[in-house]
């Protein structure tokens, strides 16, 4: 294990000042870097370790925020904030963008090697730097299979994994199959992982507030998930001494 330097960054997106959270691979030079995109809930000690991991890995990784520095751990409250911005590609696009330019400007990153990875909301956000034509080498979404404005997929320029559970009634066939459709109708280099008997956030330690219907916590393939992201990222991003 490497050691890890992190700390809090501040930078505006969304009408909000977001708080992310960077974390550093031990030593000097420039390293790949990887934009992590947080749960409908917002950035809490689940995506923080998550960075914290991918550094250990040798990753420069920022865990980017939703809502201002809060953690919406209230299901109502959650969703009125993120259902208008899951319908509105444009602000999507405006809060990863803000927190990519962060990631890019920090001195360890190399600004030619970023990839974004995200989770519900956050994964939904990956998505949409991809159609927005970002340049990234790997794009990985768990439980954000969204499809966006028509065409707009043909702007990816990396691969792209996505994860869902079988059971995830958020993210039903209907929805997989119209994803996958938009992904082979654009040329993308795409694959998509169902995982049997998982629900929606399957891959999110158990709450200890309430949490919407269909939601649940599978170990065994929350492992499975991480260990699918990381060689995604070992096979577009490797990190080299």
């Amino acid at each position: 294990m490497t050691t890890v330097t992190t700390r809090a960054v501040e930078y505006p997106a969304d009408g909000l000042t977001m708080t992310g959270h960077l974390a550093l691979p031990a030593g000097t030079g420039r390293r790949p870097a990887v934009l992590v995109g947080p749960e409908g809930m917002g950035l809490g000690p689940v995506e923080r370790r998550r960075a914290e991991a991918l550094a250990e890995l040798g990753y420069v990784a920022l865990a980017f925020d939703l809502h201002g520095g809060r953690y919406l751990g209230d299901p109502g409250e959650m969703l009125a904030r993120c259902m208008p911005l899951l319908a509105d590609p444009d602000r999507m696009r405006d809060v990863g963008r803000a927190a990519l330019d962060v990631l890019r400007a920090e001195p360890r990153t190399d600004p030619a090697r970023v990839a974004a990875i995200g989770y519900g909301t956050g994964g939904a956000v990956a998505l949409e730097l991809g159609r927005d034509g970002a340049d990234l080498r790997a794009i990985a979404t768990v439980n954000g299979l969204i499809t966006g404005r028509p065409g707009e997929a043909a702007r990816i320029r990396c691969p792209v994994w996505a994860g869902v559970g079988s059971e995830d009634p958020i993210m039903p066939p209907a929805q997989r199959e119209a994803f996958t459709a938009e992904m082979q109708d654009a040329g993308v280099d795409w694959r998509l992982t169902v995982y049997g008997g998982a629900l929606h956030a399957f891959h999110h330690p158990p709450v200890d507030h309430a949490a919407p219907p269909g939601v649940g916590h599978h170990p065994r393939h929350a492992r499975r998930a991480w260990r699918d992201v990381v060689d995604l990222l070992d096979e577009c991003l490797p990190v080299t001494p």
